[in-house]
């Protein structure tokens, strides 16, 4: 099952879906309280939120990390909500001014580079005008490791408000793909950041765009075109448009 959800899908279908989790396998991801670098993306006026965004470091301080399969076009309009808890916004909303994607996302939807950088627009924060990172500080994008190790996965389920939910989890690979088995990941979860401390290593997307069950969840490999990504985003070169996700191949 892809890990990002259109309105008119979502809400059903992840009450289903976690329904079934906690009949099968109880999920054992676990609620967290406001995590200032990860938020959801929210769709539209409606204040549905389908994927999962977080800041990741970098000089221009605007810059955001989600998973290539939630987006499709140019991004731009969708609001990112940093540490937000069942709707509040305690670090700002930030707009979405483009989005950049590797070649291989743009051209053929490899799934191996499903990751998407986001260039939010300053917000005013007691009236002064901030980027992002100066208020919720960043994580440091770092290629995949040789060893994995622990990962935590601070995440949101698709709908209008909820609570963040993490786990903690040792990564291990499924071929070129880094995974994590944890229940409780269903749609919504896409773009969800794998961090070991204060760097990132993925998110959640990649093979199968995040998984089929809501109990192992993939991302892409961070490789050098990971970090040359970011740092063209960071150039202030023109965003990309994106294509449609397709299907999840599930």
């Amino acid at each position: 099952m892809h890990r990002w959800m259109s309105r008119g899908a979502a809400l059903g279908l992840v009450a289903i879906v976690a329904a079934a989790c906690t009949q099968t396998s109880p999920p054992t991801a676990f609620p967290v309280g406001s995590v200032p670098t990860t938020g959801p993306l929210i769709f539209g006026s409606t204040g549905f939120h389908g994927c999962t965004a977080s800041v990741v470091s970098s000089p221009t301080q605007n810059l955001l990390i989600t998973a290539a399969h939630c987006l499709s076009g140019t991004g731009r309009g969708i609001t990112f909500v940093p540490g937000s808890v069942n709707g509040s916004a305690p670090y700002g909303t930030w707009t979405v001014v483009a989005a950049y994607a590797d070649q291989a996302w743009l051209t053929t939807r490899n799934p191996l580079d499903d990751m998407a950088i986001l260039k939010v627009a300053p917000d005013q924060i007691f009236g002064v005008s901030l980027n992002v990172q100066r208020v919720t500080g960043g994580n440091t994008l770092i290629t995949t490791p040789a060893t994995l190790g622990e990962v935590q996965i601070p995440a949101y389920a698709a709908g209008v408000g909820g609570y963040p939910f993490s786990c903690l989890a040792t990564a291990h690979r499924t071929g070129a793909y880094t995974t994590f088995d944890c229940g409780g990941y269903v749609g919504g979860t896409s773009g969800a950041p794998f961090l070991q401390g204060s760097n990132v290593l993925g998110v959640i997307g990649g093979l199968h765009q995040g998984g089929c069950l809501p109990a192992t969840s993939y991302s892409s490999p961070f490789t050098a075109a990971t970090l040359a990504l970011l740092n063209r985003a960071a150039s202030g070169a023109a965003g990309d448009t994106l294509p449609a996700p397709g299907s999840d191949g599930c």
